[in-house]
């Protein structure tokens, strides 16, 4: 009897022997083990090198404003803007009409660099980390923890509150709308948060950890992360997620719960000219 064959993960050699199985339980067991030791091929994670582009082409292509070959978030939502791989003066042209005069943006991890004329504003030594696999006596915890909620736009006026205390990253009113995010409330008040940001395909970025100070010390983090893992594998994404390199504590965490560093990344922010930029191609408008 065959059995169809799932999970061939780009290898030759592991899709060779798995090409080899016949039986049920065998097929099973190679899906256990290439599951638990993450066996993840340079090209499934190839498109984490351009993660906020993947985003704005794919899962979030509703959430773009477009010119060219130039994208960005709508205003609230993210500050993350994206050019092509290989960008030339009119791209660079095109982000600076659709973000308008000495506006704030963020390259996230792209390497490409701006003309001289885009003001620095910041730069943050970092890493990307991608899930490799976990405790699943864990990850059955997280779907059983009663005391982790789903977060709905009524609660961002606390969330934009805790973030303000915490300090995690970028957050925004809309920035919600990205993904699910989950929280832990302690006495009615939100004391703990974390949620989905970017989504290229395969993949669901975890990003907006934080817990108040106060709250710190008992494992709020761990238990929100791991409940977002649970909740992006049981559809089949793999999560990943960005940390600053000087935030040891996050790295042990996240390394405790199967994340394993794939590069290293620099964020950088920009602001575009103040001047009206010249340029950009006239035949395109756009596009919300």
């Amino acid at each position: 009897m065959s059995y169809p064959v799932h999970g061939r993960c780009g290898n030759p050699f592991l899709d060779g022997i798995h090409g080899l199985l016949s039986t049920e339980l065998e097929i099973r067991t190679y899906e256990a083990v290439r599951e638990r030791y993450g066996m993840i091929t340079s090209g499934d994670a190839a498109v984490l090198d351009d993660p906020v582009g993947a985003s704005l082409r794919g899962h979030h292509a509703g959430f773009a404003r477009r010119l060219g070959r130039a994208v960005t978030y709508q205003p609230g939502v993210a500050t993350f803007s994206a050019v092509s791989s290989t960008p030339d003066a009119a791209d660079w042209a095109d982000l600076a009409r659709l973000l308008g005069r000495g506006e704030f943006a963020d390259m996230f991890s792209s390497p490409a660099t701006p003309p001289p004329d885009w003001e620095p504003v910041f730069v943050l030594e970092g890493r990307q980390m991608i899930w490799r696999g976990g405790n699943r006596t864990g990850q059955a915890h997280a779907a059983m923890d009663t005391d982790v909620v789903e977060l709905a736009a009524a609660d961002v006026p606390e969330m934009l509150a805790l973030i303000g205390r915490a300090e995690p990253g970028p957050f925004w009113p809309r920035t919600h709308e990205l993904g699910t995010y989950l929280g832990i409330r302690a006495e009615g008040r939100l004391v703990a948060m974390a949620g989905e940001r970017l989504r290229p395909p395969g993949w669901t970025e975890i990003s907006a950890v934080c817990t108040a100070p106060e709250a710190r010390g008992q494992g709020h983090a761990l238990r929100l992360v791991r409940a977002l893992v649970a909740r992006i594998l049981s559809r089949n994404d793999r999560p990943f997620l960005h940390v600053a390199e000087t935030n040891t504590a996050a790295l042990a965490l996240y390394e405790r719960l199967g994340f394993e560093s794939r590069r290293h990344v620099t964020f950088r922010g920009f602001r575009t000219p103040r001047a009206c930029a010249g340029g950009a191609r006239a035949d395109h408008q756009p596009s919300a």
